[in-house]
């Protein structure tokens, strides 16, 4: 491994790194707890919140809001192993916890499902702007995007050549960026735009409900329209949206007390479940049984106002445009892992150009390519949730705790994390066999 980087998992760079030069010596700093909430935050709430308003059309609101709350509470117990084994050896970070505990096939394991992860995260970030731009058709229903709402169905408007122009001219020029403290100004941008989104969706479907044009709501599943093996398939989405234990050493490692990583993680998470509530709740209230896996998509609707109109384009806009701001900054992480995992002994990346400018092209291509082949988010969720986040949200801390090599896990704490191994695995195994056999059945 190389000694720049010592960190397998890449967990030891703070969220947004800042590069000095060897000679002289990084200045720290320290982080208030707010800026800690603030960044634990924004990493949980990302294009899983697209989703929400879909997973209440299968469970109901009362039951989204409960599997919301079981969620969030099973992130705070799993945060809660790794801070307590962070505290008591010598690793401070997730990749060091791994391989503290199971040596070398830990972190890479830890290290793979990171890059899976974020490579999936990129792709359902591209079929959102896709769905935004070119618009989607699913379940027999056209929905225009907004270049469609403009100019008309075209060739140049198509999903295939909008997304290019995004990618060559929008995305590259950021990814070939060497820094990610280059980026920072966008990743502010990018946090304004999400937060706009989720006011303006709010006051729509407010403004709707006093007008009475809101759908009819259902407060528990439909068992004449949904199974009960349906219900499983939620759970991967809300996984994925609570997902920060990656950023969770990163974000400790900034703070003034380190110590009160644990009260902040509990504010975050208070947070977005009072978010992903809000927007399951008027999104579904918005727009009903017709709700798509990407809800940005029912915003093609006609409006009778040219005011709602506006407000229909702006909504979809702003979030692409979060996600155009925030695509590089994931990318930036993936890019670093991956080069660490298959070119170990070579120089650092960003001082190989040719390197550096061929792993961003091939990756890049490769979630075009795969974007515009797999127009569907609610598949990649699916398999993300299903699988790495499962690992590295529940699976991997719980394993740490019954690994215990420093001895202090209690009874207590054991019996916890065989439980949360138990319901990662199960509901695991159920959404797959119940998506594989849909799958199947369809054809």
């Amino acid at each position: 491994m190389r000694p720049e980087n010592p960190d397998p998992a890449g967990a030891t760079a703070p969220l947004l790194p800042k590069f000095h030069s060897p000679e002289s010596p990084s200045p720290r700093c320290l982080t208030p707890i707010s800026g800690a909430v603030f960044n634990v935050s924004t990493s949980m709430v990302g294009a899983g919140i697209m989703s929400i308003p879909a997973t209440f059309k299968v469970l109901g609101v009362i039951p989204g809001f409960i599997l919301i709350l079981i969620v969030a509470l099973s992130v705070e117990v799993t945060v809660e192993f790794l801070l307590r084994y962070t505290n008591s050896g010598k690793a401070v970070t997730y990749g060091g916890l791994m391989a503290e505990s199971f040596g070398k096939f830990g972190s890479v394991g830890l290290q793979v499902c990171v890059m899976v992860t974020n490579l999936g995260a990129l792709i359902i970030y591209l079929i959102i702007i896709g769905d935004v731009l070119s618009g989607n058709q699913s379940e027999g229903t056209l929905h225009l995007g907004v270049l469609q709402g403009w100019f008309g169905i075209q060739w140049w408007n198509s999903r295939a050549c909008a997304l290019l122009f995004v990618v060559l001219f929008i995305m590259l020029p950021f990814l070939l960026l060497r820094s990610i403290e280059s980026l920072k100004h966008a990743s502010g941008v990018s946090i304004l735009l999400a937060v706009m989104f989720v006011a303006i969706c709010s006051a729509m479907a407010i403004h709707a409900m006093w007008e009475g044009k809101t759908q009819r709501l259902r407060l528990v599943p439909d068992f004449a329209r949904v199974s009960l093996f349906d219900l499983f398939t939620t759970l991967p989405v809300f996984a994925t949206g609570f997902a920060c234990h990656i950023s969770v050493h990163p974000v400790r490692a900034e703070l003034a007390r380190p110590s009160d990583m644990s009260l902040a993680v509990r504010i975050s998470l208070v947070l977005c479940v009072v978010i992903y509530f809000a927007v399951g709740f008027f999104g579904y209230l918005l727009f009903g049984d017709s709700i798509m896996a990407d809800m940005l998509v029912n915003f093609d609707q006609s409006s009778d106002s040219a005011i709602g109109s506006l407000l229909n384009d702006t909504v979809r806009l702003s979030y692409a445009i979060h996600l155009m701001m925030v695509f590089p900054v994931v990318n930036f992480s993936l890019r670093a892992n991956v080069d660490e995992l298959f070119f170990p002994r070579k120089p650092v990346l960003a001082t190989d150009t040719f390197r550096f400018v061929s792993l961003t092209c091939v990756l890049l291509a490769f979630v075009y390519l795969v974007a515009i082949a797999i127009p569907n988010i609610w598949y990649f969720f699916q398999f993300m949730g299903t699988t790495t986040v499962m690992c590295l949200m529940f699976i991997f801390p719980s394993a740490i705790i019954l690994r215990d090599i420093h001895g202090i896990s209690t009874r207590m704490d054991k019996v916890l994390a065989v439980l949360v191994i138990i319901l990662a695995i199960g509901t695991s195994l159920i959404a797959i066999s119940y998506n594989v056999y849909s799958a199947v059945s369809k054809k």
